[in-house]
């Protein structure tokens, strides 16, 4: 079968969209807590393994992001795993809604780094905030890993031209 090749311009934003939309995702909502301890969140698929000694990750989010402020403040975040039947909630911290961490269940559980959204999760990450470098109109948030928490349902939520789906043919992964 032949495919077709296209000529290569210059790049612009929609063409970077177009190209990511193409790589299929996990979904994580980044939490943390603001200077007067209110929660704050927000949806990233933007996120990747660093290095396993010392456990570290990244996360990128939007430089005017109010979570990128609280972030900073808190030296702290929680990074949420969503689980197959989350999409709501996905779309809910991607939404900007004001409302959205009433609208969802969570808790603090003590030494987290942000609130756990237990309910939509399948595992989460408790992070101190190592060093935040900026790239663009974005944040590349490197955080240690402090803790990692499972809960019962593993599977994970995807994300990949531009829809949401779950872990295909329901096989679970066992470490």
């Amino acid at each position: 079968m032949a495919r077709s090749v296209h000529t290569a311009h210059d790049t612009t934003s929609l063409d970077l969209r177009a190209f990511m939309a193409g790589f299929p995702t996990g979904v994580a909502v980044l939490t943390t807590l603001d200077a007067d301890g209110r929660p704050r969140g927000m949806t990233c698929t933007s996120i990747a393994s660093v290095a396993l000694a010392p456990p570290t990750l990244l996360v990128c989010l939007r430089l005017g992001s109010p979570t990128l402020q609280a972030l900073r403040t808190a030296g702290a975040f929680a990074l949420n795993l969503l689980q197959h039947a989350s999409q709501t909630t996905a779309e809910l911290f991607a939404s900007g809604a004001e409302d959205r961490f009433t609208r969802t269940e969570w808790q603090l559980p003590a030494e987290a780094g942000g609130p756990h959204l237990c309910a939509a999760a399948h595992t989460i990450a408790d992070c101190s905030v190592a060093g935040i470098q900026p790239v663009g109109d974005h944040a590349v948030v490197f955080g240690d890993v402090r803790r990692v928490a499972g809960v019962d349902d593993p599977d994970p939520l995807l994300y990949g031209l531009r829809r949401y789906a779950p872990w295909p043919g329901g096989e679970r992964w066992q470490p």
